[in-house]
């Protein structure tokens, strides 16, 4: 299992992966360009790709411009395996590197992807969108973390 940051040249790959997943799916996925994608890689955030034989089977992307985490998913095949969560940690730490305000998230009730935040840390704060929960991670709420690992 390689973790590494995100290139131009995985968007076709982060866009199957996006599209494998069977919770929080796309109504349509053209909502999700690959244009959308090199912009949030390289302009208004940094992604990374976890590599398992030379394929990527997952991703996550934060944005710094809008101070939330834009993308996080596995393949479905790859899920329960530890993945997900450092995906999850190696993004958070970049992003508390950078900047010390406040990211949100949101994701659909009643799913893993719930399960995944409330345990990870995350605070619920409300809603956001299409009835999505919307979670919080302060830079304190992280930084206590980083010292239970």
């Amino acid at each position: 299992m390689i973790i590494r940051e995100a290139q131009i040249e995985d968007i076709p790959q982060i866009q199957i992966v996006r599209n494998a997943v069977k919770e929080n799916t796309l109504s349509d996925p053209r909502l999700v360009t690959d244009e959308d994608c090199k912009v949030f890689i390289t302009e208004r955030g940094k992604g990374w790709v976890c590599e398992m034989e030379s394929q990527i089977v997952g991703f996550s992307i934060a944005d710094l411009k809008d101070h939330n985490i834009w993308a996080l998913f596995l393949r479905p095949e790859y899920e329960r395996q530890g993945i997900g969560r450092k995906l999850h940690d190696t993004m958070l730490d970049w992003y508390f590197a950078q900047t010390k305000t406040n990211v949100w998230l949101g994701t659909s009730p009643n799913t893993r992807a719930e399960m995944f935040y409330r345990k990870a840390g995350w605070r619920e704060i409300g809603t956001h969108g299409k009835g999505e929960i919307k979670f919080e991670m302060t830079y304190e709420d992280w930084v206590s973390r980083i010292k239970l690992r």
